[in-house]
């Protein structure tokens, strides 16, 4: 893994915390009940998770190769599956038209769960065969 994918990830992880958080403080007080709870947990949970995958890939705890699919994987899903659910959560209140559309996709949340799933048994794959 290159420094500068590392840095990347790294960087990209620390604005999934941010995302989370701010979905919390939206949870709170903009759309309360709105499943935004639970997509800021799986944004603020995911984040460390990624780079303690990015640690562990550069410490050669795990296998270089699936631990840094998997931290992209984690990312990305989490990504998919917050960010469906603060779509949806949010398009009623919106006038923008692509927040609307985007709200609209069908099986995001779903398939960016998965996703997360998938990259936690890769990580833990990752570890097992290192």
């Amino acid at each position: 893994m290159s420094q500068l994918t590392a840095r990347l990830l790294a960087f990209l992880s620390c604005l999934l915390g941010a995302f989370g958080v701010a979905l919390a403080a939206a949870a709170s007080h903009l759309a309360p009940g709105k499943s935004l709870e639970s997509a800021a947990t799986i944004a603020m949970v995911t984040a460390p998770a990624v780079l303690a995958m990015l640690a562990m890939t550069r410490t050669g705890l795990i296998r270089p190769a699936l631990g840094l699919t998997s931290a992209v994987a984690a990312w990305a899903g989490a990504w998919l599956f917050s960010g469906a659910i603060a779509l949806r959560a949010f398009a009623p209140m919106s006038d923008w038209a692509v927040v609307h559309m985007l709200a609209t996709i069908p099986m995001v949340a779903p398939i960016g769960g998965t996703l997360l799933i998938g990259a936690w048994v890769l990580a833990a794959v990752a570890a097992l065969f290192r």
